[in-house]
């Protein structure tokens, strides 16, 4: 997918930027999230949008780069698996520039990738689910220059967001798309990437352990016929039923 798509908690062309707070340490901070999962993205929102950042959303890495050349974001957090390219590739490009550097956070629901994720250049792995206000905050100010940073305490809220699952019905939907496309090697190992994180998200095993399934075939280079049929199945009976988990 190479359309730019932008989700905005707060006016992006404003030019007076506010000084964080203890109950909003996020506050004057712009993120721009590398991510094509909607849901995935959705939660995203409702964490910057607690912790009183702006958000702005790539769904992959070419409409990131056309971000980057605009405006330099404070925090740039990459999903390492996205439709045109390794997330690590973008990582990498960030952590390189010559110019001002955005924090860089990595997020994947492969937590094996995190070794990958770190030696490219971020500064720290979020897990999927990413639903924990208190571990997100925490994750993005660890990641950022001192001057940043909120003075004197900082109020740590156990609140976890939940994103709408129509969101994930969206993520679906999406996948369907790709498997009636007649997808290449290529296109199934995406795939397989895609779901096992999606369905992480929302607990969702079945689909979450046909695409694991589908993702060993793929590794061990052996046929993946039924492993594929499998998804499709389990994607046709989620878009009959809307949710259905």
């Amino acid at each position: 997918m190479e359309s730019e798509k932008i989700m905005d908690s707060n006016d992006p062309f404003a030019a007076n930027y506010l000084a964080p707070t203890a109950t909003r340490p996020l506050l004057g901070l712009t993120v721009l999230v590398v991510e094509d999962s909607r849901y995935a993205c959705e939660a995203m929102r409702l964490l910057c949008l607690r912790s009183g950042a702006r958000i702005r959303r790539a769904d992959c890495i070419r409409s990131a780069r056309r971000h980057l050349q605009v405006y330099r974001p404070s925090v740039v957090v990459v999903d390492m698996g996205l439709p045109d390219g390794n997330g690590a590739d973008l990582i990498a490009e960030l952590a390189s520039a010559e110019i001002e550097k955005s924090a860089v956070l990595a997020t994947s629901g492969d937590d094996s990738l995190e070794v990958e994720a770190m030696a490219a250049g971020a500064q720290g792995f979020l897990s999927k689910p990413i639903t924990s206000l208190a571990v997100f905050q925490q994750m993005v100010l660890a990641a950022l220059p001192a001057d940043r940073q909120p003075a004197g305490l900082r109020t740590v809220v156990d609140e976890h967001v939940s994103p709408d699952e129509l969101a994930y019905h969206d993520d679906i939907n999406y996948a369907a798309e790709l498997l009636e496309n007649l997808p290449s090697d290529k296109a199934l190992d995406y795939i397989a990437q895609f779901l096992q994180g999606v369905a992480r998200s929302v607990a969702d095993e079945r689909m979450e352990q046909a695409a694991i399934a589908l993702a060993g075939k793929r590794a061990a280079g052996q046929t993946a016929t039924s492993e594929t049929a499998q998804i499709a199945g389990l994607i046709q009976q989620r878009l009959a039923t809307k949710i259905a988990i």
